[in-house]
C-alpha cells in the first residue's frame, strides 16, 4: 500500500480538504497517523472491530495491549462509559483537553479488540488543533496508540513515522514535532482508590493536587522504576494488561541498552570503564553535563540528550535521541539514569521509559 504524507499548513481550506481525506479513510476503516501534544498516533475507528485489528497488524502489537481511544468533546465519552464519577469529573475539568488517559468501564459498543478484551476503556482528549481537527471531521472516536512498531521509540515527528509504517498504513498527518514528547498519564477510575497505571507528564502530585486525596501506582510501575526487573517490571506472562505499556517491552533502539543507576560520580566512572574495556563501538545516552567525560573516546558514539536541569527537555528530546543510535551502528547503549533524584513531574515518566526500553538490564551502584 502507499502511504500518502500530507504536511499541515494551517491554511484553513487546504488543511480541511487534508482532514476531509483523512476523516474518509477513517471512517472506511483505515488507518492514519497523527500528531498529539505528547507522540504521534496511529489512529482507526475506536468502535470498528476489524479497523482497530489493523492497528495490531501495522504495528506488531500485541493484541492484549489495550488502545487509547481519543476524543474531542465530552459528548463523546458518554457514549463510551457506564459512569462518570464525581472523582473523574474533576480530573476532566482540571486536565483535559491534555496528557491524562482516565481508565473507566465501557459499554458495550466499544468492541474488545479496542479493549484488548477488557470491561475498560482508557480515554484521553488531546490538547493539539490536529488530533482534535481530525477526531471532529471523522466525526468518530480514534483508537491510537504510538504510530511504531511495536516495541520501538514512540514517534516524535513525522520522519519516524514514515521510518516505520510506510506501506503499512494509508495517510500520515505531519505537524512537524511534538510538543512534549512522552505519552500520557495513564490513571484507573473504575474503584475508589485511582491508581496510576502508567506515569506521564501528569505526575501524582498534580492528580492529588485536584482530587484531594492520595494516589496509588501500580506495583508493576514502581518495581519496573526502581529495581530494573526483567521488562521493566512489568505483567507476567498471562496476566493481562489493563493500559498500554504495562506488559511489553518498549520504546527500544536495534541495540541493547543498559540502564545505569546510582550516584553521578560512579555512573560516570561504570560508563567509562565500560567503554575502555570493549573493541567495539559503544553508544552513550548522557547530559550536557557529562558529555565532555565520554567524547574523548574514540569508540565511543555521545549523545546528549539536554541539561540534567531541564526534565522538560529531556523528555522531549528522549524519543529522537533513542532513535538516532540505530543510524550509528552501536554495540549497546549506556544510558545513565535522569530521573529520581530530583523532583520534577517529568522525571518519573522518563525513568519508566528508560526501564522498559532496557527491557530490565539495568546497573545498580550504591
Amino acid at each position: 500500500m502507499e502511504t500518502k504524507v500530507a504536511t499541515i499548513t494551517h491554511q484553513e481550506k487546504e488543511d480541511q480538504r487534508i482532514y476531509e481525506r483523512a476523516g474518509a479513510i477513517l471512517r472506511s476503516g483505515g488507518l492514519v497517523a497523527f500528531p498529539t501534544e505528547t507522540v504521534y498516533g496511529l489512529g482507526a475507528n475506536a468502535l470498528d472491530e476489524k479497523a482497530a485489528q489493523k492497528i495490531y497488524a501495522a504495528k506488531g502489537r500485541p493484541s492484549d495491549n489495550p488502545l487509547i481511544v481519543h476524543i474531542a468533546h465530552r459528548r463523546m465519552l458518554e457514549d463510551l462509559v457506564e459512569t462518570v464519577s464525581a472523582n473523574t469529573e474533576k480530573l476532566i475539568r482540571a486536565f483535559w483537553p491534555g496528557p491524562l488517559t482516565i481508565v473507566l468501564k465501557k459499554k458495550p459498543i466499544v468492541p474488545d479488540a479496542t479493549t484488548g478484551g477488557l470491561d475498560t476503556v482508557a480515554v484521553r482528549m488531546p490538547d493539539h488543533e490536529v488530533a482534535l481537527s481530525l477526531i471532529r471531521q471523522a466525526n468518530l472516536p480514534i483508537a491510537a496508540p504510538s504510530a511504531n512498531l511495536s516495541g520501538r521509540p514512540s514517534p516524535t515527528k513525522a520522519s519516524h513515522v514514515v521510518e516505520d509504517l510506510s506501506g503499512r498504513i494509508e495517510m500520515i498527518l505531519d505537524d512537524g514535532e511534538v510538543g512534549i514528547g512522552v505519552e500520557s498519564t495513564i490513571v484507573d477510575m473504575t474503584t475508589n482508590q485511582p491508581v496510576i497505571l502508567r506515569p506521564g507528564y501528569i505526575s501524582r502530585k498534580m492528580l492529588e493536587a485536584v482530587l484531594n486525596r492520595p494516589i496509588e501506582v501500580d506495583p508493576a510501575i514502581l518495581r519496573g522504576i526502581l529495581l530494573g526487573e526483567k521488562a521493566g517490571g512489568l505483567l507476567k506472562e498471562g496476566q493481562t494488561p489493563k493500559a498500554p505499556g504495562m506488559k511489553y517491552r518498549h520504546y527500544a533502539p536495534k541495540a541493547p541498552l543498559c540502564l545505569v543507576r546510582g550516584p553521578q560520580e560512579k555512573v560516570t566512572k561504570y560508563i567509562l570503564e565500560t567503554i575502555q574495556s570493549s573493541n567495539q563501538r559503544v553508544g552513550v545516552l548522557c547530559t550536557d553535563e557529562t558529555k565532555p567525560f565520554y567524547e574523548a573516546f574514540s569508540n565511543a558514539v555521545v549523545l546528549s540528550i539536554a541539561s540534567r536541569a531541564d526534565a522538560t527537555a529531556v523528555a522531549h528530546n528522549l524519543y529522537g535521541a533513542l532513535r538516532a543510535f540505530d543510524g550509528w551502528e552501536v554495540s549497546c547503549i549506556l544510558s545513565e539514569c535522569f530521573g529520581l533524584e530530583q523532583d520534577t513531574h517529568l522525571l518519573e515518566a522518563i525513568d519508566n521509559r528508560l526501564g522498559k526500553a532496557a527491557g530490565g538490564q539495568v546497573v545498580i551502584l550504591s
